[in-house]
C-alpha cells in the first residue's frame, strides 16, 4: 500500500473563481493586529459533512495529514497553518500561540459559512481544536481529537523524552542512528532554520510509527514530504492546560490514540475522555502517532462512523 498523500495535483482556485468549498487550494486574508495575513486551505471530497483538519507541530506542514479515505465520505478542508507553507507569516514571531492559531481557524470557519463543522485536530492541531470548541461552541458540530492532549508542560515533555529514550535503547543494536533521536526531539527549534528543523523531524520519523522498519517500503517515502517550519516555535503564550475547562465542551467528541504513541498516547487521550461529557474513546493497538497512515481503513471507519452518528457510545481498544 502506498500511504504517501497525493499532494501534487491541487488545482489553484482563486476566491473569485469558485465557492469556498470548491475542490482545490484557496487563500483568504485574515485580519490580525491591524493588518491582514494570508491563510491557505485545501478542499478535497465534496460529498459529505465538512471536516476541517488541523495538523501538528506547531510548524509541521499540512501535507502529511492528507486522508484520502475520509475524502470519500466527508468534505475535507486541510488548513495550511499560518507560519507554514505558503500561508502568511506573522509580523511578530512571538504571536505564534494557541490564541492566534484559533483565530485563524475561525477565519476559515467564517469563510466557509457552514452552520456547523467537524474539527479533526491531530497532536498540536488537537490543542487548537479543543480551544476552538471552547471559544466557539456554536460553530462545532463534532470534534475528533486525534493523538492529542489537554495539557503540556514539564510532566508531558518528561514522559515524551523518557519514551524516546526507551525507543532508542530498544532499537540501537539494529539501527545505530537512533542514538541521535533524543537530541533531535529536544532541539530548540526556534533557533534553527526550516531546513535543519525538517532534517530533525525526518530523522526521528520511525519513533512516530509502531513498525517503521517492518513497513519501510510504505513509510519511507513519508520522510520526503514531511516539512517543518521553525518560526512557529518562537511563539509566546501561557502554558497550555485546558483540563479544567473541558467539561464545558458541548460538541460530540471522539478521542483517538495509538497505543504505542510515544508523545500523545493513551494516558493523555484518557485525560481528555474523562473530562468531556459523553466523549467516545478508541485506542488503536499496534499504532503510534500516525494511525491514518498505519491503519488507514480502521482510522477512516472510526471517524466516518462517528461523524455520521453510527455505532454511538462505545469505548474500545482495537
Amino acid at each position: 500500500m502506498n500511504t504517501a498523500p497525493e499532494t501534487t495535483a491541487w488545482p489553484r482556485v482563486a476566491d473569485s473563481d469558485g465557492p469556498p468549498l470548491a475542490p482545490g487550494t484557496h487563500t483568504i486574508a485574515v485580519p490580525h493586529k491591524g493588518t491582514h495575513v494570508s491563510q491557505r486551505y485545501h478542499v478535497a471530497g465534496t460529498t459529505g459533512p465538512v471536516c476541517i483538519a488541523l495538523s501538528g507541530g506547531p510548524g509541521i506542514g499540512w501535507e502529511y495529514l492528507r486522508m484520502p479515505l475520509l475524502e470519500r465520505e466527508l468534505t475535507m478542508v486541510y488548513v495550511e497553518p499560518v507560519g507554514t507553507g505558503r500561508s502568511g507569516r506573522l509580523p511578530d514571531a512571538r504571536d505564534y500561540n494557541l490564541a492566534t492559531y484559533t483565530h485563524f481557524v475561525h477565519g476559515v470557519v467564517e469563510h466557509l459559512a457552514q452552520p456547523g463543522v467537524t474539527l479533526l485536530g491531530h497532536s498540536h492541531g488537537g490543542f487548537v481544536a479543543q480551544q476552538y470548541a471552547l471559544d466557539h461552541p456554536e460553530r462545532v458540530a463534532s470534534l475528533v481529537l486525534y493523538d492529542s492532549s489537554p495539557v503540556t508542560g514539564e510532566r508531558f515533555w518528561a514522559r515524551a523524552v523518557a519514551n524516546m529514550e526507551r525507543f532508542a535503547r530498544r532499537h540501537a543494536a539494529e539501527h545505530p542512528e537512533v542514538a541521535g533521536y533524543v537530541e533531535a526531539l529536544t532541539a530548540p527549534l526556534g533557533r534553527l532554520d526550516d531546513d535543519t528543523a525538517t532534517e530533525y523531524l525526518r530523522m526521528i520519523l520511525p519513533a512516530y510509527l509502531f513498525d517503521y522498519w517492518g513497513r519501510e517500503d510504505e513509510f519511507g517515502p513519508a520522510r520526503g514530504f514531511l516539512r517543518m517550519y521553525a518560526e512557529p516555535s518562537r511563539g509566546e503564550g501561557p502554558a497550555y492546560d485546558v483540563r479544567d475547562r473541558l467539561p464545558a465542551v458541548a460538541a460530540p467528541t471522539l478521542v483517538l490514540a495509538g497505543a504505542q504513541d510515544f508523545i500523545c498516547g493513551p494516558e493523555w487521550a484518557r485525560m481528555i475522555h474523562e473530562r468531556i461529557p459523553g466523549a467516545r474513546l478508541s485506542v488503536l493497538e499496534e499504532t503510534g502517532h500516525l494511525a491514518h497512515l498505519e491503519r488507514p481503513e480502521d482510522f477512516a471507519a472510526l471517524v466516518t462512523d462517528f461523524v455520521a452518528g453510527r455505532n454511538p457510545g462505545t469505548d474500545k481498544e482495537s
